[in-house]
């Protein structure tokens, strides 16, 4: 638990440091920007902009989930942390659609870019999100949310690739096009990662087993090695984030007069041990189930 703490702790404090950065630097890089006329620079000050908003959402996510559980949430406010990580992966997609029509706009007719401006502000950015990525990307990447802010980041990272690119490109052919046209590059590897994201997080919110759980492996372990247990059913697997899983299940026991605490004891160490689940709710049966949907 301590370790918990210490870890959130950390998340917490990586996210502070990553939106103090990209805030200010969004503020030169929009700037730039315009000024310049690049879209690999203005797609990259807007996804800067976003991220911005993301970080704060990611970090006041850490906050309410730390909320301890009332009448009215049992569980607590864990389920936020997921809550927000499935929003920053809308926006990234959202980002990803204002940048492939803003694209065709300006290859339809491509505008005059200043290129020498847009190379020294990519550059700087580039810097800049160096420094944020590694921020973050030493904090935990098993939680969706702190890796939902990463991606995010790690798309700015690669829009300031491409427009340091661009820059160079203009510089030395002067062939506008290519602004543009990495811009669309950017915008389709920023895709997968928020499909990604998004998929995983909408599978957590709609109460998905864990990809990695085999259930039909867990109730054979089960049945094997914990004697007196006759069948398991009624299984159910989910979690509040990726890390809390929870569970319930129905255990049939062989006869009356097998000893139900006992069992129940073993079942949770096996899942606890075997599986990481911890939290656990075990129904014992010896007869007949009592619930009509058995």
């Amino acid at each position: 638990m301590a370790h918990h703490h210490s870890t959130e702790h950390s998340n917490r404090r990586r996210l502070q440091l990553a939106l103090a950065i990209t805030a200010v630097f969004t503020v030169v890089e929009v700037t730039g920007g315009y000024i310049s006329g690049s879209l690999a620079l203005l797609a990259d000050a807007g996804h800067m902009l976003t991220d911005s908003m993301a970080l704060m959402l990611a970090l006041v996510a850490f906050g309410i989930s730390a909320r301890p559980a009332d009448s009215k949430r049992s569980y607590g406010y864990h389920r936020f942390q997921i809550l927000a990580a499935f929003v920053n992966g809308m926006t990234l997609i959202a980002i990803v659609v204002w940048i492939l029509i803003e694209a065709i706009r300006r290859l339809i007719a491509p505008p005059q870019v200043e290129a020498e401006m847009m190379l020294y502000v990519a550059a700087a950015g580039l810097l800049v999100n160096i420094v944020s990525f590694a921020v973050l990307h030493g904090g935990d990447q098993e939680n969706l949310n702190m890796r939902g802010a990463a991606l995010h980041v790690l798309g700015d990272l690669l829009g300031s690739v491409a427009a340091i690119s661009a820059a160079l490109v203009i510089l030395w052919t002067g062939w506008m096009p290519i602004d543009p046209l990495l811009s669309v590059v950017v915008a389709f590897l920023i895709l997968r990662s928020a499909v990604y994201l998004v998929r995983r997080s909408a599978h957590i919110l709609l109460e998905g087993s864990p990809e990695w759980l085999d259930i039909k492996v867990m109730q054979e372990k089960l049945r094997a090695e914990i004697p007196g247990v006759r069948d398991i059913h009624h299984l159910h697997v989910w979690g509040l984030t990726q890390e809390k899983l929870m569970l319930t299940m129905h255990v049939v026991l062989v006869e009356q007069a097998s000893d139900s605490s006992s069992t129940v004891r073993a079942v949770k160490k096996i899942l606890a041990d075997d599986f990481g689940i911890r939290h656990s709710t075990i129904e014992v049966e010896t007869q007949e189930c009592a619930d009509d949907s058995c």
